[in-house]
């Protein structure tokens, strides 16, 4: 015979009445909370929206006076001087924030150096244009990537000097002229002796390189011509397959491989005329990075919220100071 005790939940009955107790509890001073922060602002609501007026006003003016715009500038630096670029523009940089002006207006050129705020150079990161025909690059980023991420390899200082592209980044207080800041910064870029004479150099060795080549390709037609001819005269019970040829297949890769090196020395005279080349310039973008241009919506936030922080602080001071006398009284 099973006897069964009965269930004693008089103890989940009293957790269950605590839980909604404080549930309760927490709300209703919630609610207190909520009431209090809309009492303080219908009190003081004429001291509030002069607050926003004055910190709306004020941040405007900051804002209007305090214009920044971004000037960016596509570069390609030819012949070696991806380090030669970035030493000169970390030296215009410390110009700027050393307040050296004279430098920037009698070295640099610039009219109006004072309206430079920041200078700085980034490349453009472009891995596929870093490795293509050129496989000991990428072999190079292989062998990094063995040891650390992808992508921390292709920002690496060793990698991206070596891209082609290059962004040099100009922050000025006001709207600029192509002619009094990106033509004579791009003068100063260009104006060393070393460099002027391998540019020269470098440019004649590429023309000589395209002449050549265009004589080799003209010559390998005239081979394949020949022996095209060749082919047509003889009849056919004696028609030779000249595709069976080694080196005359070896002339038609030769070729192809040519044609493809001209394209692209064509275009490489495109920026052989200069040391450092522009490729493209884009001026006056406002910046509405950070805190530019949107103080006159911070302010005003800010002010509520010292007001606020005020408010409160003298509140808790004065409990403190009553709480502290009453000690006094007691003892």
């Amino acid at each position: 015979m099973s006897t069964k005790v009965p269930q004693d939940n008089s103890n989940d009955e009293i957790n269950v009445f605590d839980i909604s107790k404080s549930i309760n509890t927490f709300f209703d001073k919630m609610n207190i909370y909520i009431f209090r922060f809309i009492h303080f602002f219908v009190r003081n609501w004429i001291l509030v929206l002069v607050l926003i007026a004055v910190g709306f006003s004020f941040g405007w003016y900051l804002d209007t006076s305090k214009k920044s715009y971004n000037n960016e500038i596509i570069v390609t630096p030819n012949f070696g001087s991806v380090d030669y670029l970035y030493s000169k523009i970390d030296l215009i940089e410390s110009k700027i924030i050393s307040g050296d002006t004279l430098f920037l207006k009698e070295t640099v050129g610039i009219s109006q150096p004072k309206l430079l705020k920041k200078i700085e150079i980034k490349p453009i990161s472009d891995a596929f244009k870093f490795v293509e025909d050129k496989e000991q690059n990428f072999d190079l980023i292989k062998l990094m990537a063995e040891d650390g991420d992808i992508n921390k390899v292709l920002v690496d200082n060793v990698t991206s000097k070596n891209y082609t592209f290059h962004t040099i980044t100009l922050v000025s207080k006001e709207l600029v002229d192509e002619k009094k800041f990106v033509e004579p910064l791009l003068k100063y870029l260009n104006d060393s002796k070393y460099y002027n004479s391998v540019q020269k150099i470098g440019f004649q060795n590429l023309e000589q390189q395209i002449a050549q080549n265009d004589s080799i390709i003209t010559q390998i037609n005239n081979v394949v011509n020949h022996f095209s001819n060749k082919s047509k005269s003889s009849s056919n019970d004696k028609l030779v397959y000249y595709n069976e040829n080694t080196q005359l297949n070896e002339m038609i890769k030769t070729k192809q491989y040519l044609v493809n090196e001209q394209g692209k020395n064509r275009l490489k005279m495109l920026s052989f005329d200069q040391t450092i080349k522009e490729v493209s310039s884009t001026l006056n973008i406002k910046n509405t990075q950070s805190l530019n241009g949107k103080l006159k919506y911070i302010l005003p936030i800010l002010f509520i919220f010292g007001f606020a922080f005020i408010y409160l602080f003298k509140g808790f001071y004065r409990k403190q100071l009553q709480k502290n006398l009453i000690i006094k009284k007691n003892v």
